[in-house]
């Protein structure tokens, strides 16, 4: 079984990478997704069963400020893997890595029958990216919430956003659960407890500074991004290895 990870040298694909230490994990230049010819090329020359598609500009005010940029790498990308698959008649599981920030964060608990509506262009991207992936009967669309176990990279988290988080390396192996299952449709990834993003901070920065929303300038974000879920277990945040 020959599985492609998309974005590998993020902090997901990395720990997919662990998991998964046969895939194919092409960088950029191996594999720009961005271009149609590219893509038709890498999947005629390798005989992929299942595509984890983890590749996107994921940062917010990166998104606003250069849209044409987000637009052909989360929305774009997507569709041109998607639209290479169904053209060539490839029997290919694709799994894309949503977000929970498809929903406005205006309340909480989101489960897999809420109803989207984005805050911002990031999430705007990835929920037209999903709509992408359901032309694929043969796909799902995980949406969770994760950080790396790593120390936090900035000097203030925020006490009044809130998230059912997970390290990266639980979402991998949550995903792993999923493929072995070949589950299919929308499923939440999602950690157990509900915590603010400063409580997320502190298990990795115990000397992080708290911060509130009315400190932050810049594009709108999603206040609470929790998700719940009515298919799939819940994973309990730990720093355990």
């Amino acid at each position: 079984m020959v599985i492609l990870i998309t974005g590998g040298t993020g902090s997901l694909g990395l720990q997919l990478k662990k998991i998964f230490p046969e895939s194919v994990s092409p960088t950029h230049k191996e594999l720009d997704i961005t271009n149609k010819q590219d893509i038709k090329n890498f999947f005629k020359e390798n005989n992929i069963d299942i595509v984890i598609h983890t590749a996107a500009i994921t940062k917010v005010r990166e998104c606003e400020n250069n849209k044409s940029l987000a637009w052909n790498v989360n929305v774009e990308g997507t569709k041109n893997i998607i639209n290479e698959i169904i053209s060539s008649k490839l029997n290919i599981y694709f799994v894309y890595v949503s977000t929970a920030c498809v929903f406005d964060g205006h309340s909480s608990m989101y489960t897999e029958n809420s109803i989207p509506y984005p805050e911002n262009f990031y999430a705007l991207t990835k929920l037209l990216g999903e709509f992408e992936v359901q032309k694929l009967s043969n796909s799902l669309i995980i949406r969770t919430n994760f950080v790396p176990k790593a120390p936090w990279p900035y000097e203030k988290a925020f006490t009044d956003r809130f998230g059912t988080y997970l390290f990266a390396e639980q979402v991998a192996y949550g995903i792993n659960d999923l493929i072995k299952e070949k589950i299919f449709g929308t499923i939440h990834v999602v950690g157990d407890k509900k915590i603010s993003i400063f409580e997320l901070a502190k298990l990795t920065t115990p000397d992080i500074e708290p911060m509130t929303i009315n400190d932050y300038v810049g594009p709108k974000l999603t206040i609470d991004m929790s998700l719940d879920t009515e298919k799939w277990k819940k994973y309990k945040i730990n720093l355990s290895d």
